[in-house]
């Protein structure tokens, strides 16, 4: 969990960090006094596909103020959670125009920090593990950099299948045609897909990734969002993409051939 306190004045500061840390002991806290830097610091994690999941900022600090600073932080990852610590209670209602999850009086304490972990609008995921997507070249999948391990290599094309269509729901028969393609579509067939479907999910699950595969009745599909993905920025590039890449794609998969 990254969380960062901002504050222009120094011992406000350490008493809103000692109060955080209190509530959080496990916490990455990182403290600023200076907005801007906490706003580049927000920026290099969002490079880094990391984000601040909470932000406690004070409201009236020099050069950007904490309703500004929110803004922008908002505009990096409208994900992050806000928290303005304030002495005024008449600035609750600008903190909730920046879609704040609360606002805390000061002197910062334990109980005001942790009444507002109980109102945050987005759950933060305890998860730290990063889920990473390799599809130029071989198709491979990576979790905090070290390889995952499938049950079984139907497994793999399965959920390479289902990187390749970028969210979209995929019908099991159309899974079935693509993987088997000189298979005869039997029961037998349908049955061992579904096992394999569910040693997948249950493979993600053990490391921590529960809601990449969504499952529906007779349909699959990831979440694009919940993992890192070269195929994706790939085709976010556009046209500009060539001059990057000129190599194969999933060169393990012959379905896979005329995807890119």
């Amino acid at each position: 969990m990254n969380i960062i306190a901002v504050d222009d004045e120094r011992i406000q500061l350490e008493e809103l960090e000692k109060a955080i840390k209190e509530v959080i002991p496990d916490a990455a806290v990182t403290t600023f006094r200076k907005p801007k830097e906490a706003l580049e610091y927000a920026k290099e994690l969002k490079a880094k596909d990391s984000s601040v999941d909470l932000a406690f900022l004070d409201v009236e600090m020099s050069g950007m103020n904490g309703l500004e600073l929110a803004k922008a932080l908002k505009d990096v990852n409208d994900r992050t959670n806000i928290v303005f610590v304030t002495g005024y209670s008449h600035y609750a209602v600008d903190a909730f125009s920046v879609t704040a999850s609360d606002y805390i009086m000061k002197p910062v304490s334990k109980d005001g920090v942790l009444k507002a972990m109980e109102r945050l609008r987005n759950p933060i995921i305890k998860n730290n593990k990063r889920l990473r997507v390799q599809c130029l070249g071989n198709f491979d999948v990576f979790a905090d950099d070290k390889p995952l391990r499938f049950p079984r290599s139907k497994a793999k094309e399965i959920f390479a299948y289902l990187v390749s269509k970028n969210g979209a729901r995929c019908s099991n028969n159309e899974i079935i045609a693509a993987i088997w393609e000189n298979r005869e579509d039997t029961e037998s067939l349908k049955s061992q897909f579904r096992q394999i479907v569910a040693d997948l999910n249950q493979a993600l699950k053990a490391e921590g990734f529960h809601d990449v595969l969504i499952k529906e009745h007779g349909y699959l599909a990831v979440a694009p969002d919940k993992f890192s993905c070269d195929l994706y920025d790939f085709r976010k590039a556009g046209s500009s993409a060539g001059n990057n890449y000129s190599g194969k794609f999933m060169m393990q998969y012959s379905w896979a051939e005329f995807l890119l």
